[in-house]
């Protein structure tokens, strides 16, 4: 867009915003944040006034319509923001024009907005503000009926902004998602800069998203961002460590776990790999994370594993099974375990609760077990902004992570729509299909990509017995393997009795 190099910015400090924002909002400049009832736009309001405080050193001024100080200042208590002490620093200001305050009192005639914005002049010079919140302007566009006059206000108010040379932002509120930007209609010509906050129900659940409708004269990345608010962390725009490029890849090496696993991929996979399994259901999937954990322990590394579709108990009586002791791991200080079930918060909670631990516990790598169990919990672009957002996270940090996935929906398929985009991103990919010959049903495993490395392209045999697996042979003849269930001619060898087949292939996940 021409003219974007003359437009500074100033960086909000919520985190993933200005990394969509290509550096934060326009600097100098206000902007209208529009959205219908507890969508965020209050407290986007705040932290863009706190973090502006805390991590810049910029003073700032809250023009309160709706609610009183004393509650704002409550609000964000969690957040660790101390607004009565900066405002005894002479940090932080508040205009009160609530009702309590007796500037919404009725009135007859013409309102004037002259003596508020001699208030916001009066509080912006007193503290040397560099920005301003006002929340929101639907409070009072009450005090009009002509749709001309409030057009005329907005623009006044906006110049008036502009003169103080502060970086504002104003909410204004929405009668539905998707509709006109604002329920006056006429807010979003006025200013320069216009986003929307979104609170869609989306299979019974409920999705926030932003969206930057527009930055007049720079640029800013288009399309609605899903984002969560944290008790802790207030707003958190996701995906967010995507966007952080990085310069360098890793060579070196490390085991999954499975010696003919890691002959498969071309001698273990790289460090910073993210490796995707897909599997039949029963057909190794935990195993082959349980695997991949115990190969960290023995090399002496930090493992982090979040199960979505097993309880604690169950993953440590399955790993008995095969001769692995996850309490010990985990009393050594090398294993976490998180076992929880996707319903019990949603997809964005679930990124911020891994992203804590990974902050907390440092690991060299990462299990995600059940990836599909999360398709309950999520439309197909959030699972995906799910595994997008987290792959940056992994990548900066050189973690290597697997993530296992089973067929869903009830079709043959080993590959989802989802699971297909995932698919596209991953860095390896292993299936763990079985194929059907003379009654008989038999495991099999391929790799169908390795990035940056030769592989091993054959399909081969797979048996899991108390030892665990164990890759042999290529199968020699064609088959389609692509579904759940292929059809695979009888192999001679093959026993012609299913009873024959040995208790060993009995798998425990």
């Amino acid at each position: 867009m021409t003219g974007s190099a003359a437009v500074g910015r100033t960086p909000t400090g919520i985190s993933g915003f200005d990394d969509i924002a290509i550096g934060g909002l326009p600097a100098g400049r206000s902007t209208l944040v529009a959205g219908t009832t507890g969508t965020g736009k209050t407290l986007f309001c705040l932290e863009f006034l706190a973090r502006g405080i805390a991590g810049f050193g910029d003073p700032g001024v809250f023009v309160a319509f709706d609610e009183t100080p004393e509650n704002l200042r409550r609000n964000v208590g969690s957040l660790g923001f101390d607004i009565a002490r900066w405002e005894a620093e002479g940090k932080w200001t508040f205009v009160d024009a609530s009702p309590e305050a007796g500037e919404q009192t009725p009135t007859v005639g013409t309102y004037d907005l002259g003596a508020l914005m001699a208030r916001v002049d009066r509080a912006v010079r007193q503290i040397g503000a560099k920005r301003v919140s006002l929340d929101s302007l639907g409070a009072v566009f009450m005090r009009f009926d002509d749709r001309e006059l409030i057009r005329r206000e907005l623009y006044r108010l906006a110049r008036v902004l502009e003169s103080l040379e502060v970086t504002s932002v104003l909410t204004a509120e929405r009668d539905a998602e998707y509709n006109h930007i604002t329920r006056q209609g006429v807010e979003e010509f006025v200013f320069d800069n216009v986003m929307i906050m979104r609170n869609v129900m989306r299979n019974e659940r409920r999705h926030r998203t932003i969206e930057i409708v527009k930055f007049r004269g720079t640029t800013h990345r288009t399309g609605e961002w899903l984002f969560t608010i944290d008790p802790k962390d207030g707003l958190v725009i996701i995906p967010v460590a995507f966007l952080v490029p990085r310069d360098r890849a890793s060579q070196e090496r490390v085991s999954i776990g499975n010696i003919e696993l890691d002959a498969m991929v071309g001698g273990g996979v790289f460090r910073d790999a993210v490796v995707l399994l897909i599997g039949s259901y029963g057909g190794g999937k935990t195993l082959a994370a349980l695997q991949f954990a115990d190969a960290a322990f023995r090399a002496g590394e930090r493992c982090l594993f979040h199960a979505f579709d097993e309880t604690r108990g169950q993953l440590g009586r399955n790993a008995a099974g095969w001769g692995l002791d996850l309490d010990v791991m985990e009393a050594s200080g090398l294993l976490r375990v998180t076992a929880t079930y996707p319903e019990m918060a949603s997809v964005e909670d679930h990124f911020l609760r891994i992203r804590r631990d990974i902050a907390d516990f440092a690991p060299a790598r990462l299990i995600i077990d059940g990836l599909s169990a999360l398709e309950r919990r999520a439309t197909p672009r959030t699972l995906l902004d799910f595994v997008i957002a987290l792959g940056g996270v992994v990548r900066q940090h050189e973690i290597t992570t697997l993530f296992t996935s089973a067929p869903t929906g009830g079709g043959t398929s080993m590959f989802t729509a989802p699971i297909m985009e995932v698919a596209s991103i991953a860095d390896v990919t292993i299936l763990l299909p079985y194929i059907e010959g003379a009654g008989v049903v038999r495991r099999a495993i391929a790799v169908l990509q390795t990035r940056g490395s030769a592989h091993d392209h054959t399909i081969r045999q797979v048996a899991i017995d108390g030892a665990g697996m164990h890759i042999g042979d290529p199968y020699t003849e064609a088959f389609h393997m692509l579904s759940d269930a292929a059809v695979l001619p009888r192999h001679p060898e093959w026993p012609t009795d299913p009873d024959r087949a040995t208790a060993g292939d009995q798998d425990k996940s």
